[in-house]
C-alpha cells in the first residue's frame, strides 16, 4: 500500500511539474514573441522617424534651392513703388555660412552690368532687350522682382546694346526653368562681332564666342569662332538646374577659361573654353527648336573679377566689394561670399597691425530705418566669419552700416542700385 501510495505520488509530482513547465515555457514564448514585437515596432518607429527627418531634409533643401537668387543687396523691388524690407535678423532656419574650395571666384569692384527687369512694366517685352520671338516681363509667386519670362521654345533674345566685357569679369543671373517642354532651360551665348548687327540669329553669331546651355540634367559648353570648323565643347551633370526652382548660376570668364557654378559647388571647369583671339562684346539668351522648355530670367550681373585686395585695402585704404552675397531681406553671409572673404583674411593675416571697418549699405529701395538696421546687421556678419572661420582676431575689426544715406550712385536704374549695394572694407 506504501508503495502505491508513493508511486502515485511521484506520477503526481511529475505531471505537476510538466504541466508547470509547460505553463511556464509558454508564458516564456509569449514574452518573447512580445518582446520582439516591441523590439521590431521600435525598429520600425525608428526607420518612420528617419524618413520623416529626411524628408525635412529634402524640403529645407528645396526653400533653399528657392531662396538662391541673392546678391550682395536687396533685389526685391517688384516695381516702381516703394517696398519695405523686413527688419528681422538671421535666424536658426537661415543657411549660415560655410567655408567651401569649390567657391574660388571674387568679383571685382566695378560693376559692368545689371538688369532686373524692375524698369519694365508687368506684361510688356523689356525696352532694353529685342527678339525673334515671344517674352514678355511677368512676376512669379516664388520670388520677388520682375522676371523675363522667354516665352517660347524656339528663339532668340538679345541685349541691345554692347557691353565691355574684360578678358576677367564674372557674369551671373537667377533662372526659373518651366517644367513643361523640353530637356533645355536656356542657352546663354557670349559672342563678338566684326560688323554689328542688331539681332544675329545664325547657329553661330558673330565672329566667335561660347555657348553655354543650361539642360535640367546637364550643362554643356561650346567655343567656336569664325574659319575653325572644330568646336571646344565641355559637359557636366554636377547640380543642373531644377524646374520651377530659383537657380542661382554664376560664371567666370578668365581668358579663355571657363567655370561655372551653381548650389554650392563648381559644376564644370573648362581651362581653354574660348578660342584665342576672340573679344566679347555681346549677350542673349537661345532657345532651341524642339529642345527647350522655356524660363523665366531676372538679377542679370556682370562684375569684373579677381581685383587686388592687398593694393585697395593697404596702399589706397578701401575695398569696395560686390562678392558678398545676402538672401533679400537676411544678414546671414552666403557660401558664394567664400572666395572674397577668404581673400580678405588673408591680407589681414599678412598684415597683422592692420586694423579694419566693415561697412554695409544698401540702395534707396524700401524704408530708411529698416535699411540702416540691415545694413549695419550684415556688416557685423562678415566680422562675424572672418573672426569664426578665419582665425581673425576680433579686436581688429570695427563694423558699421550706412544704410541708403551714402549712394555712388543716383538710385534711379537698376545697375545703379546694384552700384549702391556694397561692402566696404575701410582701413583705420
Amino acid at each position: 500500500m506504501k508503495n502505491l501510495l508513493f508511486v502515485l505520488a511521484l506520477v503526481f509530482a511529475i505531471g505537476f511539474t510538466q504541466t508547470t513547465q509547460a505553463q511556464f515555457l509558454e508564458k516564456l514564448k509569449k514574452k518573447t514573441e512580445e518582446k520582439i514585437k516591441s523590439e521590431g515596432e521600435k525598429r520600425a518607429n525608428k526607420k518612420v522617424d528617419e524618413g520623416v527627418e529626411k524628408g525635412y531634409d529634402e524640403v529645407e533643401k528645396g526653400i533653399e534651392n528657392a531662396g538662391e537668387e541673392s546678391k550682395d543687396g536687396k533685389q526685391d523691388s517688384t516695381s516702381n513703388n516703394k517696398t519695405t524690407e523686413t527688419t528681422s535678423s538671421g535666424n536658426q532656419d537661415d543657411v549660415q555660412f560655410s567655408s567651401s574650395s569649390k567657391y574660388d571666384f571674387i568679383p571685382g569692384d566695378r560693376v559692368i552690368f545689371f538688369d532686373d527687369f524692375s524698369q519694365d512694366a508687368v506684361g510688356d517685352f523689356p525696352a532694353l532687350w529685342t527678339t525673334n520671338s515671344a517674352g514678355e516681363i511677368n512676376t512669379i509667386n516664388i520670388a520677388p522682382g520682375n522676371w523675363f519670362n522667354l516665352n517660347s521654345t524656339d528663339g532668340n533674345y538679345f541685349y541691345l546694346n554692347d557691353i565691355a566685357f574684360p578678358k576677367n569679369f564674372i557674369i551671373e543671373f537667377d533662372i526659373v526653368p518651366k517644367t513643361k517642354g523640353g530637356r533645355i532651360a536656356a542657352g546663354l551665348v557670349l559672342y563678338g562681332e566684326t560688323k554689328r548687327k542688331e539681332m544675329d540669329n545664325g547657329v553661330h553669331p558673330g565672329n566667335g564666342g561660347i555657348m553655354i546651355t543650361i539642360e535640367k540634367g546637364y550643362w554643356n559648353t561650346m567655343g567656336y569662332k569664325a574659319g575653325e570648323t572644330e568646336k571646344i565643347t565641355g559637359k557636366s551633370d554636377v547640380k543642373p538646374v531644377v524646374a520651377e526652382k530659383v537657380n542661382h548660376v554664376i560664371i567666370w570668364v578668365q581668358g579663355r577659361r571657363v567655370r561655372i557654378y551653381h548650389n554650392q559647388a563648381k559644376v564644370l571647369d573648362m581651362p581653354t573654353n574660348i578660342y584665342d583671339g576672340v573679344n566679347l562684346s555681346r549677350l542673349s539668351f537661345r532657345l532651341y527648336r524642339g529642345a527647350s522648355s522655356g524660363s523665366y530670367i531676372s538679377n542679370l550681373r556682370i562684375t569684373d573679377a579677381a581685383p587686388d585686395m592687398r593694393s585697395k585695402l593697404i596702399t589706397e585704404g578701401k575695398l569696395v566689394s560686390y562678392g558678398i552675397y545676402f538672401d533679400v531681406n537676411k544678414d546671414v553671409v552666403k557660401s558664394e561670399s567664400y572666395g572674397t572673404i577668404k581673400e580678405i583674411a588673408a591680407v589681414l593675416t599678412e598684415n597683422p597691425t592692420v586694423k579694419i571697418k566693415i561697412v554695409g549699405h544698401t540702395d534707396s529701395d524700401g524704408d530708411d530705418k529698416s535699411n540702416l538696421d540691415l545694413s549695419k546687421r550684415r556688416g557685423a556678419s562678415v566680422k562675424n566669419v572672418l573672426v569664426k572661420d578665419f582665425g581673425i582676431d576680433t579686436a581688429r575689426i570695427e563694423t558699421d552700416g550706412k544704410g541708403e544715406g551714402e549712394p555712388i550712385a543716383k538710385n534711379d536704374s537698376g545697375v545703379n542700385k546694384a552700384l549702391n549695394r556694397r561692402v566696404e572694407f575701410i582701413k583705420l
